[in-house]
């Protein structure tokens, strides 16, 4: 069993197949954490929870001074009941008091994992491959409950919670706060990751010590933002990419988070995650219930790359869903960087017929293609296919692409609306906005209230037009501004603060929908490329644009990190033109190729003003991608070298069975004189013997692991190196 409970100490504990995870029921039924961490055979209460007073720690037992809630360490805590620190979640009663005392109720234990309704969150093909553990806290005066929803994933070795608040009290509760989880760790000696940034430098890694007070990372800007990531991870400070313990948690939600430590008095960690409480409250009438999004919690004794691997293989197998979730990724060509809003129906297919002939096996028509879209200024909305530009409609030129042997998707912005178009002359009052207050414009358009079933039921019906009349096989859905003015008409003013979680709600709805009705359709998602590269997207959209920043220097931090949580299948990674748009940098059309191979691969430019030997190079890039396709998207992939920590980046994918892996290196600026550069490989079998495909030459494995593999000297800037490593038929004796 993946979950017990042992009734003669109260105390429950959860197994994965790498780590425990132990709370016990406490002095009138306060739910205590005890310990997470690598896998024990048995929590036999080797480390007891030990009670002693401290001063200025009030007590909420009578008659025993040893037991306060500030100093217990807990699974879902309260604040006002002497408890001093961060709460995980808040109420406000009818009488404006608020506080709350959440007691042991029951619970039950049970195989498989529920559905979250309305959310996305990790699901199970078997019963058998997860336990989910329900226990109910109740608040006996306000009739509040929590029910904590833990799920252990035992072969794919994650913890998932999730909270689900009911009033089944007479009067309403607004809830003020309402994080979806919290741990108390015993101690405060980490350091911790986070992964922040900016458009067009999206998932930087950032690593520092924990201090004393609150550090957090957190989004109000609607979404999971470019800014900051709703993840972080504590890890002892020896930990390396492949030594020491990690621990990972990672939120399921596209809209507004936080995620929190806080180090108290007694240097001990309470880190908490969930919907950030700011601007945020839901009012829970009597009956009702809040279901809070999930977060995935992942162990690691095997340092980053260890916790990198398991988000990878649940991610990949248990998050993402649909026909292309196991499925090889098209090689694309996206008209965007070679077009803008310019061009029409002969420019486009002269486009695609070359792509064409370069092997490439998809075309994609950026934005442009609807209203009187000649820039950004107008028709967001107005989902109809500007003939002056498509004489023959999305159908016609489908029609003629797909003879040319390539499929054909298109680009849509589903979430906003420009004000200069028909839908919001029509409707001016389905963006988001607040009465008498001015509508901030962001590129010249405004958020369509999805708060509002109306509107999602409207575009609901506009894109499955569109995806239902002409031959579709790719979508990429866009968004590129963040809620302002965040309010929604539909709602009466006390439940105004609900509008952004709302919104997410309403989004998922329409996805949900959309992605169901089109099966066949591979979907990208994308907000200003890396915007909203999230959990809660990646359960809809299997893939999603990376980042809108293609250069290959700046995508070798932007990827690395993006890898820290998501399958390298999850990531767009395209070659562009030169300079690059956003830092000006040149560089080889090898060196661009060799990053973005190490993503789905495909290409952002017009391959009709490339030279010949350009043309012959993307040909054979193209070719070998194919070869490599399936290492790259369903290997096991290795970091070995971070661009955060010097001038050099390097990674690697193994496949399953350890018989292949391809290897990349790059080195950003050259140096003179400089030092002979080798690199240790990771992941391959020691027993076998691996051959360099390109020099024939035959190394063991575990010398390729433990002694390296020299790099060839190149000069100048902006250099990469690629290997495919193939193991002998015949393995070398052990």
């Amino acid at each position: 069993m993946a979950i017990s409970f042992d009734p003669a100490t109260s105390q429950f504990h959860l197994q994965t197949s790498k780590a425990s995870y132990v709370m016990q029921i406490v002095k009138s039924g306060y739910l205590a954490h005890l310990y997470w961490g690598k896998r024990i055979r048995k929590a036999s209460l080797s480390r007891k929870l030990r009670f002693r007073g401290r001063a200025f720690s009030p007590n909420p037992l009578p008659n025993d001074r040893s037991f306060s809630l500030d100093t217990l360490p807990q699974e879902y805590p309260a604040y006002g009941n002497t408890d001093f620190r961060t709460p995980a979640y808040q109420v406000q009663l009818e009488n404006g008091s608020t506080i709350s005392d959440l007691r042991y109720h029951m619970h039950r234990i049970y195989k498989g994992k529920p559905t979250i309704k309305g959310l996305p969150a990790t699901y199970v093909e078997s019963e058998e491959e997860a336990e989910t553990l329900e226990i109910v806290l109740e608040d006996r005066q306000t009739g509040l409950r929590a029910i904590l929803l833990y799920t252990a994933y035992e072969e794919f070795g994650s913890i998932t919670r999730s909270v689900r608040l009911e009033n089944q009290g007479t009067e309403r509760i607004k809830l003020l706060r309402a994080l979806s989880m919290n741990v108390d760790f015993h101690d405060a000696d980490y350091e911790w990751i986070q992964l922040s940034g900016a458009w067009a430098r999206e998932r930087s890694v950032v690593r520092s010590k924990l201090r004393e007070g609150i550090q957090s990372v957190e989004s109000r800007r609607g979404a999971s933002s470019h800014q900051h990531h709703p993840f972080i991870a504590l890890l002892r400070e020896a930990a390396t990419e492949d030594r020491g313990e990690v621990y990972g948690l990672s939120f399921v939600y596209s809209g507004n988070f936080l995620a929190q430590i806080e180090v108290d008095q007694f240097r001990t960690a309470r880190v908490a995650m969930g919907i950030n409480p700011f601007d945020f409250a839901w009012l829970l009438e009597s009956g009702e219930s809040f279901q809070t999004p999930e977060v995935v919690m992942v162990y690691s004794d095997q340092g980053l790359n260890g916790m990198s691997q398991t988000f990878h293989e649940l991610y990949r197998a248990r998050l993402a869903r649909g026909a292309f979730r196991d499925c090889e990724r098209p090689i694309l060509i996206n008209s965007w960087e070679a077009t803008h809003f310019d061009f029409n129906e002969e420019r486009i297919i002269h486009i695609a017929k070359t792509a064409a002939e370069l092997g490439i096996e998809l075309f994609v028509l950026d934005d442009g293609w609807f209203g009187h879209r000649d820039n950004d200024k107008s028709s967001l909305g107005d989902w109809i296919v500007d003939k002056r530009k498509l004489p023959n409609g999305l159908e016609g030129l489908a029609k003629q692409i797909h003879g040319m042997g390539l499929s054909f998707g298109i680009w849509i912005e589903p979430e906003m609306v420009s004000a200069d178009s028909d839908l919001y002359r029509k409707h001016p009052d389905w963006c988001l906005h607040v009465p008498n207050r001015p509508r901030s414009e962001g590129r010249n358009q405004l958020v369509l209230d999805y708060a509002r079933k109306e509107v999602c039921d409207y575009m609901i019906e506009a894109i499955t037009y569109v995806l239902a009349n002409a031959p579709i096989s790719y979508v990429k859905w866009d968004m590129n501004r963040h809620m302002t003015e965040i309010g929604s008409p539909s709602l009466p003013p006390e439940r105004q603060r609900e509008t952004a979680h709302r919104y997410m709600l309403g989004l998922y709805r329409v996805m949900e929908e959309i992605i169901s009705r089109f099966p066949q359709i591979l979907f990208e998602s994308c907000s200003g490329g890396g915007g909203r590269f999230d959990p809660g997207m990646l359960y809809y959209m299997p893939q999603a644009w990376t980042s809108d920043n293609t250069d290959a220097v700046s995508r070798l931090a932007i990827q690395y990190g993006t890898s820290f949580v998501y399958p390298v299948i999850s990531m767009g990674a395209h070659v562009s033109a030169v300079p690059n748009r956003q830092v000006h940098r040149i560089t080889s059309l090898d060196m661009r190729g060799h990053v973005a191979m190490s993503g789905n691969f495909g290409y952002e430019l017009d391959v009709t003003k490339l030279s010949g030997k350009e043309r012959a190079k993307i040909k054979e890039q193209v070719a070998f991608y194919k070869q490599i396709r399936r290492l790259v998207q369903f290997g096991t992939f290795y970091r070995i070298l971070s661009p955060f920590e010097g001038n050099e980046a390097a990674w690697m994918f193994v496949s399953e069975d350890q018989t292949e892996a391809f290897v990349a290196y790059f080195r950003v600026l050259a140096e003179a004189n400089p030092p002979l550069a080798f690199i240790r490989l990771k992941g391959l079998d020691p027993h076998k013997n691996y051959r360099i495909m390109d020099s024939g030459e035959t190394y063991g494995g575990d010398e390729l692991m433990y002694a390296g593999l020299n790099v060839p000297e190149r000069s100048g800037d902006f250099v990469s190196v690629i290997w495919l490593l193939k193991a002998n038929q015949i393995e070398s004796t052990v």
